[in-house]
């Protein structure tokens, strides 16, 4: 097992395939200054030695806040090679017990098998361990601190998209706020936790929450595999954001930021595989129900994302393309959502099937767009005469269960998007499609003589021509 003696060190090792455990080892000494140092493949003349903050920093300082850094040396440091678990030997991470003290060989090989290859339970006493951040060690920490734990973590994981090159088209420069968006995506899982009555989490408490909500395992590997450098064969850094295509980024400031899309996408049936794509907003196409109403037909899934003047952001999502008729459509897959003031998803309860809804131009149906409830009481609704809706919830949307979406009950407007989240519908036989373009794209001619005949276009406005694409 190399340099490893610990009999503990050695059992978590043999997680790892045979060629990842020399990588893995090879972490200490990368660390101290790279294998072919002093400190190098002669176990003995390090054996003695041990990592420092400062080590840990140099690695880790470009991808993750100081203060996260500092969470996970605290945590090295308090785990104990016999027992491996820092729930009780864990030292505070301020300067004085810094200098003193380092991480070990053992100490660091049990971190990196926990947290890259661990379970719920071994994972939970890492979480409390770094969830007390300057203070002395607990068996108890509070829903507070556990928050603030994952304001760094979500903060480094967004670092590392961005230092790393995977935002996968999108522009954190004109989104929304992203320090809001790790705000109230922290506060979303720790919405998860399970505490005591007198409001704390212990292990238990952390494993449960662990082994439920998957996020907090996956973004503290992927800080510790891309703070480390270490990587392992077969496992593909993580997708956590979709595809963003042919985005107008120069005109568009988009109402979504990096961490609510990290929440948002894997609620989606085809999760991160589709590419997203902006079909509508008020930014660029004003205030236009028409014109929305054309950036959502025959498009697949759509997802609507609101802000009202109250500045509350909400939206929707629809599993099924739309369709201008009387009747509810859809299915369970729908759901409603909010990003601010909480960052929240409804799912269908199975109450009744009024998913989504859609109508234009009726003497006798309602006109406008809606998803759950019922008429007049929808748990979203876009009225037609574009600009006003209503969240309507005494006290939960039937539908989703939801509450109020928007800051007030009948709200106006202040700005709206449609983004395409999914693979568009095959087209029936005699429409247009992928590959089948209207006549009046392919040849403009022809659209000029119908309008020198004085043939009326009534698709004008409605359709947008089709732009050759490159995939």
């Amino acid at each position: 097992m190399g340099n490893t003696e610990c009999v503990v060190a050695q059992k978590r090792l043999a997680r790892f395939r045979p060629e990842e455990r020399s990588a893995v080892e090879g972490v200490f000494d990368r660390l101290q200054g790279g294998a072919g140092g002093p400190s190098g493949a002669s176990g003995k003349t390090s054996a003695g030695k041990t990592l420092t903050l400062e080590m840990l920093q140099s690695s880790m300082g470009s991808l993750a806040p100081d203060s996260m850094v500092r969470r996970v040396y605290q945590c090295m440091c308090g785990i104990d090679p016999g027992l491996a678990a820092p729930a009780a030997s864990v030292k505070s991470s301020t300067s004085t017990s810094t200098s003193t003290s380092g991480v070990g060989r053992e100490q660091l090989v049990i971190f990196l098998a926990d947290t890259l290859r661990g379970t719920a339970e071994e994972r939970a006493p890492l979480v409390l361990a770094m969830s007390q951040h300057g203070g002395g060690p607990a068996a108890v920490v509070t829903c507070e601190q556990v928050a603030e734990f994952l304001k760094d973590l979500i903060s480094a994981v967004v670092q590392i998209l961005v230092h790393r090159g995977r935002l996968q088209g999108w522009k954190p420069e004109r989104m929304g706020d992203g320090s809001l968006g790790v705000k109230l995506l922290a506060e979303q899982m720790c919405s998860e936790l399970k505490p005591s009555d007198q409001g704390g989490c212990d292990v238990s408490c952390l494993e449960d929450w662990v082994f439920r909500v998957s996020q907090v395992s996956l973004y503290l590997e992927m800080l510790v595999a891309e703070g480390l450098n270490l990587s392992l064969s077969g496992r593909p850094a993580p997708t956590l954001l979709p595809p963003c295509r042919e985005a107008p980024w120069k005109e568009l400031m988009c109402l979504l930021d990096l961490p609510t899309l990290m929440f948002l996408a894997p609620q989606l049936p085809d999760s991160y595989s589709a590419p997203w794509r902006l079909m509508f907003s008020t930014r660029l196409h004003g205030e236009s129900f028409t014109r929305m109403v054309a950036g959502l037909m025959k498009r697949g899934p759509t997802l609507l994302l609101i802000r009202d003047t109250k500045g509350h952001v909400f939206g929707g999502f629809a599993s099924h393309a739309w369709e201008v008729k009387p009747q509810f459509q859809g299915d369970s897959r729908c759901f409603l959502f909010t990003v601010f003031p909480r960052l929240r998803v409804y799912t269908a309860t199975g109450y009744n099937q009024h998913f989504m809804y859609l109508n234009q131009n009726q003497q006798t149906m309602p006109n406008g767009l809606g998803m759950g409830g019922q008429h007049g009481y929808f748990g979203l609704w876009l009225d037609s005469e574009f600009g006003h809706g209503h969240s309507r919830a005494r006290p939960k949307c039937t539908t989703y269960g939801s509450p109020q979406l928007s800051g007030e009950e009948d709200f106006t407007l202040d700005s709206m998007e449609v983004w395409v989240v999914g693979k568009p519908p095959e087209p029936e036989e005699g429409e247009e499609g992928e590959g089948k373009r209207s006549v009046l794209d392919v040849d403009p001619e022809v659209q000029a003589m119908m309008e020198m005949a004085g043939k009326t276009l009534h698709s004008q406005g409605l359709r947008e021509p089709e732009e050759d694409q490159e995939q």
